[in-house]
């Protein structure tokens, strides 16, 4: 994100608050697809994530005027995602990294079939990995890692402090180095 769109989402929020409402479309349109990987990382189906999405911009907008901009208008409304995921995760009691998506991506067809296996079994092995994790270090490595927030953000979103955020991220890196270091030798 870059101050210019720290500003005009600032400036937008200014104007829907004062009575402009229809531009609550402009926020919904930069960060519904941000949302939504949220809620496919949280809940793993389009169902769930298109109706989590829905109710996180419908809160954002119900609380629009309690945003003081003290933050990034990004990092208050993944706060909001946050704690919405969170508490449906602790109804249902699941979570899902969103590091499993991003390895279907790894794949390219111009490989060989020993390149696709190979490929294949190291995101196997990667999924594996990262699902044995502690919840709160998935969490705060997909934050990091996939959503590309600062552990200033990470706080502000989890509640977290920076100090046990940079410590889940880099615990979880050990463990996922440990538990990997197999895979070097395969390729």
């Amino acid at each position: 994100m870059t101050n210019e769109t720290d500003f005009n989402d600032r400036l937008v929020v200014s104007q829907i608050v004062s009575g402009q409402k229809d531009l609550f479309r402009l926020l919904v349109r930069q960060y519904e697809r941000a949302v939504y990987g949220m809620g496919i990382s949280f809940f793993r189906n389009k169902e769930d994530a298109s109706d989590f999405t829905q109710e996180v911009f419908l809160k954002a907008y119900r609380n629009l005027p309690g945003f003081e901009g003290r933050s990034r208008f990004s990092t208050w409304l993944y706060k909001i995602a946050y704690n919405t995921a969170i508490n449906e995760v602790n109804r249902r009691k699941e979570y899902h990294s969103l590091t499993e998506e991003k390895m279907d991506m790894l794949s390219n067809s111009g490989d060989t079939p020993e390149r696709i296996a190979i490929k294949e079994a190291a995101r196997e092995a990667i999924q594996a990995a990262v699902k044995d994790l502690p919840e709160r270090f998935r969490i705060c490595v997909d934050l990091y890692f996939h959503y590309d927030r600062s552990h200033q953000e990470i706080e502000a979103i989890t509640g977290y402090p920076v100090n046990t955020i940079k410590s889940h991220v880099f615990r979880a890196k050990k463990m996922l180095r440990e538990k990997l270091e197999h895979l070097k030798e395969a390729q």
